[in-house]
């Protein structure tokens, strides 16, 4: 009876390792098909970017390689000088998150650790500027940048508006929050100061806080093209972004291949932010939390 028994479980064994490899096949092939639906726009941008001659239609995501050449790089970097467009980029999105992580450590600091009348009141507008549309401060914003500040064609004036995220804010009080608190009564104890804590305690245990924060802020002012837009007029100052816009506007129809071109812009500007992404996407999940703490 007890061989019946061993016998038939192996024989409804068999359906069931089957049914769970059937499973992962259709997975892997849902999750290769996602893959490539998501991939193929990026390919088709660096496919379109290096053809000699536009082809619009499915065939062109398959070129001839005698089709292919680097000449739409140099026709755009001809039109826009891509290398002074990419500095001012590099200027304003480093200045913006320079300030981000400044003023974003010290506040979310504030907002956790620290105990002072009003902090809920200040956490609660926090929150509410989240929801309010950056186009309706622009107006008020450039009268009081532009002609108050006189910092039109400056960096800063591209900077200020973004000086403070209100988004990497609440990532650093939410961290700072889910640290043990004994660290810093213990330092509090000492006889440390506040700034002390955080520069020597603080800093090191929020790491990871501080690169999720990089990178949700970098593609903001890498991309943003209104206020910078709006801010700048002369082209030795304008970021990539606005003089990719302006080369459509104005050069691209006149181009051999404006269709290459545009697609070569767009190629500079994407490859800093993907590299990025690509290069920290396993930092997101790191955390030093443990090593504070023995015992």
């Amino acid at each position: 009876m007890s061989a019946a028994i061993t016998e038939s479980v192996e024989v409804t064994a068999v359906p069931k390792g089957k049914r769970g490899r059937l499973g992962r096949i259709v997975t892997m092939l849902v999750l290769l098909i996602g893959a490539v639906a998501f991939l193929f726009p990026f390919y088709y941008m660096i496919v379109g970017s290096l053809q000699k001659s536009p082809n619009t239609s499915v065939a062109g995501a398959f070129p001839n390689p005698s089709n292919l050449t680097f000449n739409n790089f140099a026709q755009i970097n001809a039109s826009i000088n891509l290398w002074r467009s990419l500095v001012n980029s590099g200027i304003f999105t480093g200045g913006v998150l320079l300030c981000t992580m400044v003023f974003g450590v010290m506040t979310g600091y504030a907002l956790a650790m620290l105990h002072f009348r009003g902090r809920g009141l200040v956490f609660g507008a926090m929150l509410l500027m989240q929801m309010v549309p950056f186009q309706l401060l622009m107006i008020p914003l450039y009268v009081l940048i532009a002609r108050t500040y006189g910092l039109a064609d400056n960096y800063l004036g591209m900077i200020l508006p973004y000086a403070i995220n209100s988004t990497a804010v609440f990532i650093f009080r939410q961290y700072f929050l889910q640290l043990p608190t004994e660290l810093f009564d213990a330092a509090r104890i000492d006889g440390a100061n506040e700034i002390r804590i955080l520069r020597s305690i603080a800093l090191p245990l929020v790491r990871p806080a501080m690169l999720t924060a990089v990178l949700l802020t970098f593609i903001g002012p890498w991309n943003e093209f209104l206020w910078p837009f709006l801010i700048t007029k002369k082209q030795s100052m304008q970021p990539l972004a606005v003089s990719l816009a302006n080369y459509i506007s104005t050069v691209a129809s006149s181009a051999a291949n404006p269709f290459g071109a545009i697609l070569a812009g767009a190629v500079v500007l994407a490859v800093p932010a993907v590299a990025l992404f690509i290069a920290f996407q396993r930092k997101f999940i790191s955390t030093d939390l443990g090593s504070g703490v023995k015992g």
